[in-house]
Formats: structure tokens, C-alpha cells, sequence
């Protein structure tokens, strides 16, 4: 049974312990990463005193029970370090034992290189591309300050937590950072705390190489709270700062810790080979006798040490029983917010929700599918009232304002984000939005610009977050702005992300569809992908259904001519035009079968006999059509199967211009058609 901390400790036992406490930590952190051969032992070695300060003073957790809702988040965005967070996790009482760390960097662990979020419990966030993790914070932050506003009432607070995070040098030279920072600093975050190791080192020497700015006050322009720590060492310096920090409320701070890479380590500590790559047998055993610690045995953990941390354990439970407490009280005031609490948290959409897609109506005359989505967005915006999101600037282009709400900088249950020219900060802000829970959120932009935010989406996939990025101007449809605003390769790159479903509708009523899958998608990111230029709106009563879109592929038209011959394939605007070319071909005697084919992700998610009806094998005369690069296409088409697609640079002119010149036309569709069947 684990003892109680003693209530009473003498100054000198005090310091006896917490340097024992720290060391532990750096040990820990050395015998990992000597053990893997592999790993970053210098900046946990540095960092363990202001991350011990920050476990055992400040940060409210429960090790018992990681998702605990109302917990203080911890983010290590300097997420090479990562057996900082795998020592603490495992002493203060997480669910990773003293085996989950001497496999470190190990096939199949629990403790991979960089901290994985849904792989070691505790880990908040998907960290190691630096300043990542950074942005993710300020989501969190947006987060909190948006449930608190919506859900606490007057003597009833059940939101109410701080965002911590430890960031690098590295973070702090990204520019994803310097992007999430300056909205931070905008929108007043002031329970964002951020410790930030100072330690002048980097990959390649010293960190005077690349960067010599004025951190303080680089930030104290960003409009941040910053405060400077001159020993990474000094405990109660640090702990002192933390107190500040929770003080100041109209502000994000930043604290700025001077530590020193590799502490304790004769031969490498403020050396550039302490950053990324073990010490070495023998400079571990000179560490440990410099630290007075025994050179053996490999990952001791003293009792005293271990006692101490594990009074997280109890600390954890009484944190969550009181505000159970306090919730239990709440839902008998409010069981219905009670009732909603719950279901934002757990990712669930109320019964019904989509009744108001099916009501949709919408004109015969076409519309863009970027303007079919800003309708779809207002029309459920009341359902999903926990949906929240915004753009990169661009709101008006894209559509993507909620109407009758406020914007957040404004009021914090405001649902609009105005997240500024910032496309990279906005993708990493959305998933730590979506890592805090409770919200739904969305980020928009043109297409061409999901470059940017590449990082952030692949981080997305990999941790199966379910954001949604609204991708509007998807062609060179868009015209005069000519080829630098034009995407080319941009839906094959989003393609070849693993778990990012992407989906280009035709119309406005796939346009709905699409939202339907994305908000019903709890598996990963959502990518929709819309038009500038207005496109048909298909008469559903001639043509299949819009709601067979959800399977990623339908035939949309099927031959009347018989026998079936041809099998024209399609994605977006580009659909309309396979159904003028249909028309001709049939004319023709040419029995065709127009497959619109919105989503290649969910149609390989469906079975093989439903895929083999849409596609039959026995159909091998095949042209797909997209305003895009063909990369990937020949999976659907064969070899003996034709691409029409653009796979150079579009160019400035009006979109109608465009597609002729590129060859999206009819009369070229039909052309490439009777070239195959010949």
C-alpha cells in the first residue's frame, strides 16, 4: 500500500528528495535511451526540474483515469524529449510500467521515439515535428475558454483548466508557431502557460548558428505574459513563475527557463551530441557518479522517489472526486446542458440531427459547391450547435461563416474562428481543438493552399482526429488568378495520406452528403473539396440518388444502349461534363455508365462485390475525368483505361477558357472514348 506524503518536511529533507526526484528522472531518461541505442537524452536531462516543479505542484491530473474531462492539459511539444514524459507518466501512476520503458523506441510499445497520442495513456497530443505541438496548446486553450463560456453558470463551474506546455528552441524557430503565438496573443488566452527550455542547443551546435532574436521579446509583441527563469535548476524560481502565470488571466505566458542540455554530464552536457543520440555506457556511468547516483543497476527508481510521485495517484482522485462533486450538482441544475456535456464529450450527434440536410432545397439553376456548403453549414449549424471552426482569411471565398453568431474574439461562445492569414498555425490550432474534445471543428481555405497545412493534416491522419477542412477552388476552374492559385497535384497529395478521407462532390446534394460523412466520421480527418465555379445541380429524379455518395463511388447514370461498353468516371465538376459526353456517346449506340466518384477512400472501404457492380471487370474500356493530376487514377482505370486530367500548371484566364484549352469538353471526352473503344 502506498504511503501518505509526510505533512511535515524539513527544508533539507525537502531539497533531499526533490533533487533525488529529478534525478530519477534524468536517469531514467539516460537508461532508456542508451538501452534503445537510439533518442534525445539531453533534453529531458535539462528540463526534469522545471517539469518536476510542473507534475508535482501546478498540473491537475488523475493518473487513474488519463481522459479525466476536466484535467489540466500537459503538452510536450518538444516531442523528441520523449522519455521526459514517459518517466513522469510512469511515476506519478499512468498505465505504462518500468518494462513499457526499457522498450523504448521497440516494435510494438507503448513508447514510441515521439510521444503518440492513443498509444501511451496521458499523452495529450501527437508531438515531434516541432512546432506542432505549440499550435496544439492554443487549440486546447480555444477549447476550454469555449466550453467553459457555454457551459459554466454562476456557481457552477465545470470547465475551468489550464493548457501547459514544454516548448524548444526548435518549436520557437517554426513558423507554425509564430503563427499559433500571435493568435494566441490576440484572442487573450490566459490560461496558456508554456515553460519554454532555453537550452541554446540544437541539432547542428549552438543555437547562435540560426537564431539569435529576442524571444521575450518577440513575444511580449505577440502580446503575451513573459517572464524569465536564469536557472533551470532554481525550483522555487520556477515554481514562483507557474504562480505569475496562473495569476495572470488576460494573457498567454511564456516562461523562459535558461537549462542546460544534458545536465550532469562531464563530457556532453551544452553540447550539440547530448541532442540526438544516446551518451554512451561510459559518459551514462560518469553522469550517474556525477549525480551521486548509483552506476547500477539500469532504471532504478529509489523508493523514496517513487512514494513521493505516486502521491499523484490520491491527488488525481480527490482533483476529479470534488469536481464530480461540483458536476453532480450542476446536472441536477441544468440536466439538460448535463445531458449535452456529455454528448460533446463523447463525440455524439443528437437523434436527427440530419433532418435539416434533408430539407435542404436547392437551385435548379446550379451552384457552386462552395456556396451548397456555407448552406449546409447554416442549416445544421443548430443541431450541431458544438461545431465550430473558421479560415484562413478567406471566410467570404469559402464560405464557412456561421450566420447569427458571433466571431470567438468577440464573444467565447462564438462559433467563428477568424484565424487570420495563418493556414499552417489554423490546421495544428484544429487538432489540438479536437484533442481537448467537446468541440467539432473546421478549417477552410483554397485547395492550393492545404500545402501548407500538410503537416498538420498528416499529424491529423496519423492520430485519426476528426477535423474537417473545408478546400474550396479546387481547380483550375478558378480561373484568372492564374497558376499559383490553381491546384494541379494537390487532391493526389491529400489522396496519398493514410486515414485522410477526401471527397469531392458534384453538386450541392452531394455537397450535403459529403457534411453528413464528415460530422458521422469519428475515425480521422475529413477533407472536402469544393468548387469556385458554379456546377449543375443534378435532377435527382432522372439520376441515382445523391446519398449513394457516402460509398465513395455510384453509378450515377447507367447505360441505355446495351450492351455496356464504356464506363466514364468522374469527381466534382467534372461530373456534369461525363454526362454531356454520356449523351453523345449513347447517341452513338455506345452503351456508357457515368460513375461519379467523390470519395476514392470510401469506396475502398466497401466490399469487393459492390465495388466489382459499380466497376465491372468485365468493363475494361475506361476514362476517368478530373481537373487534376492523374496520379493514382490507373488504380480504377487499368491499363487499359484513359486518364483525361492536367498534369502541368494551369494558367491566367477565365475557367470556361481554361477547361477548353485543357481539353474538358465534350466533344474531347468523346474523342479520348472512341479512342479506347477502338
Amino acid at each position: 500500500m502506498e504511503k501518505s506524503r509526510p505533512e511535515v518536511m524539513t527544508a533539507t529533507d525537502q531539497e533531499r528528495l526533490d533533487a533525488l526526484c529529478i534525478n530519477t528522472i534524468r536517469t531514467l531518461a539516460m537508461d532508456a535511451v542508451e538501452k534503445a541505442q537510439s533518442g534525445h537524452p539531453g533534453m529531458p536531462m535539462g528540463a526534469a526540474a522545471m517539469a518536476y516543479v510542473l507534475w508535482t505542484e501546478f498540473l491537475r491530473h488523475n493518473p487513474r483515469h488519463p481522459a479525466w474531462a476536466n484535467r489540466d492539459r500537459f503538452v510536450l511539444s518538444a516531442g523528441h524529449g520523449s522519455m521526459l514524459l514517459y518517466a513522469l507518466l510512469h511515476l506519478t501512476g499512468y498505465d505504462l510500467s518500468l518494462e513499457d520503458l526499457r522498450q523504448f523506441r521497440q516494435w510494438g510499445s507503448k513508447t514510441p521515439g515521439h510521444p503518440e497520442h492513443g498509444v501511451a495513456p496521458g499523452v495529450e497530443a501527437t508531438t515531434g515535428p516541432l512546432g506542432q505541438g505549440f499550435a496544439n496548446g492554443v487549440g486546447m486553450a480555444i477549447a476550454e475558454r469555449w466550453l467553459a463560456a457555454y457551459f459554466n453558470r454562476p456557481s457552477h463551474a465545470i470547465v475551468d483548466h489550464f493548457t501547459y506546455a514544454i516548448v524548444s528552441d526548435g518549436d520557437l524557430m517554426e513558423g507554425v508557431a509564430s503563427e499559433a503565438a500571435s493568435l494566441a496573443g490576440h484572442l487573450r488566452l490566459g490560461k496558456l502557460i508554456y515553460l519554454y527550455d532555453d537550452n541554446h542547443i540544437t541539432i547542428e551546435g549552438g543555437t547562435d548558428l540560426a537564431f539569435t532574436e529576442n524571444v521575450a521579446a518577440r513575444f511580449e509583441a505577440y502580446g503575451w505574459h513573459v517572464q524569465k527563469v536564469s536557472d533551470g535548476n532554481d525550483l522555487k524560481a520556477i515554481a514562483q513563475a507557474l504562480a505569475r502565470a496562473q495569476a495572470e488571466t488576460t494573457r498567454p505566458s511564456l516562461i523562459q527557463v535558461r537549462t542546460h542540455i544534458a545536465f550532469g554530464s562531464p563530457n556532453k552536457q551544452d553540447t550539440a551530441g547530448a541532442h540526438g543520440a544516446a551518451l554512451g555506457a561510459e559518459e551514462v556511468r560518469l553522469t550517474k557518479q556525477a549525480l551521486g547516483w548509483p552506476t547500477e543497476p539500469a532504471f532504478y527508481i529509489p523508493d523514496e522517489a517513487q512514494e513521493h510521485f505516486r502521491s499523484a495517484v490520491h491527488q488525481g482522485q480527490d482533483h476529479e472526486t470534488a469536481w464530480q462533486s461540483r458536476f453532480d450538482s450542476y446536472a441536477a441544475a441544468f440536466p439538460d446542458l448535463a445531458r449535452q456535456w456529455s454528448q460533446f464529450m463523447r463525440r455524439e450527434l443528437s437523434a436527427g440531427w440530419d433532418k435539416a440536410l434533408a430539407e435542404l432545397q436547392f437551385p435548379e439553376g446550379g451552384l457552386a459547391t462552395r456556396q451548397a456548403s456555407g448552406k449546409v453549414l447554416n442549416a445544421i449549424a443548430a443541431a450541431v450547435p458544438n461545431l465550430i471552426g473558421g479560415s484562413g482569411d478567406l471566410a467570404p471565398s469559402t464560405d464557412t461563416l456561421f450566420k447569427g453568431s458571433q466571431d470567438f474574439h468577440v464573444s467565447p461562445t462564438g462559433r467563428n474562428l477568424r484565424f487570420g492569414v495563418r493556414e499552417h498555425g489554423m490546421a495544428a490550432i484544429l487538432n489540438g481543438l479536437a484533442l481537448h474534445g467537446g468541440v467539432r471543428p473546421f478549417g477552410a481555405t483554397f485547395l492550393v493552399f492545404s500545402d501548407y497545412m500538410r503537416p498538420a493534416i498528416r499529424v491529423a491522419a496519423l492520430t485519426r482526429l476528426p477535423v474537417v477542412y473545408v478546400f474550396t477552388h479546387d481547380s483550375i476552374g478558378l480561373g484568372e488568378d492564374g497558376p499559383t492559385h490553381q491546384p494541379v497535384e494537390h487532391l493526389a497529395a491529400l489522396r496519398a495520406i493514410p486515414r485522410l478521407t477526401v471527397i469531392r462532390p458534384a453538386d450541392a446534394a452531394e455537397t450535403a452528403v459529403a457534411w453528413k460523412v464528415a460530422l458521422e466520421r469519428n475515425t480521422g480527418p475529413v477533407a472536402l473539396v469544393l468548387t469556385r465555379q458554379k456546377v449543375p445541380t443534378l435532377d435527382r429524379g432522372r439520376y441515382a440518388p445523391a446519398e449513394l455518395a457516402a460509398k465513395g463511388a455510384y453509378v450515377l447514370a447507367d447505360a441505355e444502349a446495351k450492351p455496356l461498353r464504356l464506363l466514364l468516371l468522374a469527381t466534382g465538376s467534372e461530373v456534369s461534363l461525363a454526362l454531356g459526353a454520356k449523351k453523345a456517346l449513347e447517341e452513338k449506340g455506345i452503351g456508357t455508365r457515368v460513375v461519379s466518384m467523390p470519395s476514392w477512400e470510401l469506396f475502398g472501404e466497401q466490399p469487393r462485390s459492390y465495388r466489382d457492380q459499380v466497376l465491372p471487370p468485365a468493363v475494361p474500356a475506361r476514362l476517368a475525368i478530373e481537373a487534376g493530376a492523374t496520379q493514382g487514377w490507373r488504380e480504377f482505370v487499368g491499363d487499359q483505361g484513359d486518364v483525361l486530367g492536367i498534369d502541368e500548371f494551369g494558367a491566367s484566364a477565365p475557367a470556361g477558357v481554361l477547361f477548353e484549352k485543357y481539353g474538358f469538353t465534350v466533344e474531347n471526352v468523346v474523342a479520348r472514348a472512341l479512342a479506347l473503344l477502338r
